[in-house]
């Protein structure tokens, strides 16, 4: 009994400080609003001068966006400003380069011909995506185990490279060594190759690799060989890893097995072919047609010429040429062994000695041709100008 007055006495304490509680908390309550009009009497008082200030003003989401840089409804194409364009201020797109495209779309279809006869199995390459990354943030976003091959381009003086991930890898050595078809996912080991599957795996990027050099063909002349083979990527470093690449992911499919390749190319690699990337030739043939180049200089040669020999010439009025009558002489100052000229379309081609073969009049060429006055840089100077009108 002792405990339950104790109990109630204290509930009778505790209910006491709740009502006195409640009783500040309302007087509290109405400070507070006394306070919060007190408030917005000053902020309606100062509103002017505050939002000609503009230093307590709230943005809103659009401008918010526009300081970032960021446009949920933006396209691709379109210039990025604000902090999204400092990000990316070192990286190029490959939209720039547009025979990118074009020659990594001849890449698929070729490897599908080879990779078909390579495996005597039904294999299909697509192209995933062509990206610009960062080199270290490649190698650091590389699923380990894989096989990196460090490529050279001869001809460019650089070096790139090709990464087979591990499920295509244990795919294609199942397709090669009779595996049976249908067997379901693969399990990636975490051991490293054998010399089997290493040397299987060369044979697979020399395939790819051989076939990238036809891609490049049309294009411009690059012989692409296998330096070494490496399975850490800390190793297969052939850049800074600040320098900007394009990044080519290649997904060949085997029936229900396949995995990626992926192809990356610095841009100190494809500079010396900047020029021809920036082409925009559409179809399969770009860049030099030999079928067309030889159509043409046979057309050339084939071209009827009509050739003017210049005696002389001379001026005199016109009251004078007014006034010839028959048989008035006109003297030139021209000896029989004096050079004529050789005339073609208004234009001076040569000089040559006037002389006679049997009974017809012939001249006998002593000069070479004199060099064009137009050439490629007047034809060139004729599209700027058409481009900034």
């Amino acid at each position: 009994m002792a405990d339950s007055d104790e109990q109630d006495k204290l509930a009778a304490e505790w209910g006491l400080d709740v009502e006195e509680g409640a009783d500040s908390g309302s007087g509290d309550g109405a400070g507070d609003d006394a306070m919060a009009a007190e408030w917005a009497a000053m902020i309606d008082g100062d509103g002017d001068s505050e939002d000609s200030d503009g230093v307590d003003r709230v943005l809103d989401q659009d401008e918010i966006d526009n300081l970032l840089g960021f446009d949920p409804a933006a396209v691709d194409g379109v210039e990025l400003t604000g902090v999204q364009a400092l990000i990316n201020s070192a990286l190029v797109s490959y939209e720039r380069l547009p025979m990118l495209e074009i020659v990594f779309d001849r890449l698929v279809r070729l490897a599908t011909t080879s990779l078909r006869n390579f495996t005597s199995d039904n294999v299909e390459v697509s192209l995933d995506s062509i990206t610009s990354v960062r080199f270290g943030d490649y190698l650091n976003s590389i699923p380990l185990p894989a096989i990196l091959s460090v490529i050279k381009a001869e001809e460019w003086d650089n070096f790139g490279l090709l990464t087979i991930d591990s499920g295509l890898i244990y795919s294609m050595i199942d397709v090669l060594l009779g595996g049976r078809r249908g067997s379901g996912v693969i399990r990636i080991e975490g051991r490293p190759y054998t010399t089997i599957e290493l040397e299987l795996s060369r044979r697979l990027i020399e395939v790819i690799l051989e076939d990238t050099q036809k891609a490049f063909e049309p294009l411009t002349q690059v012989t692409f060989s296998l330096e070494r083979l490496e399975t850490n990527p800390r190793f297969a470093a052939i850049s800074r890893p600040a320098n900007a690449a394009i990044l080519i992911e290649l997904r060949i499919d085997m029936d229900d097995r396949g995995g990626k390749v992926e192809i990356l190319l610095p841009y100190a690699t494809i500079e010396p072919i900047r020029e021809q990337l920036l082409q925009m030739f559409m179809g399969e043939k770009f860049g030099r047609d030999a079928t067309w180049e030889s159509h043409l200089a046979t057309e050339l040669y084939a071209a009827d010429t009509e050739i003017e020999a210049i005696l002389n010439e001379m001026e005199m009025p016109l009251s004078r040429v007014m006034n010839f009558s028959e048989g008035e002489t006109i003297m030139f100052e021209q000896k029989p062994d004096d050079l004529i000229t050789l005339r073609c379309g208004g234009v001076d081609v040569t000089k040559a000695v006037m002389g006679h073969i049997g009974k017809n009049i012939s001249v006998r060429v002593s000069r070479p041709l004199y060099p064009p006055q137009v050439t490629m840089a007047v034809f060139e100077a004729m599209e700027e100008q058409g481009e900034t009108a």
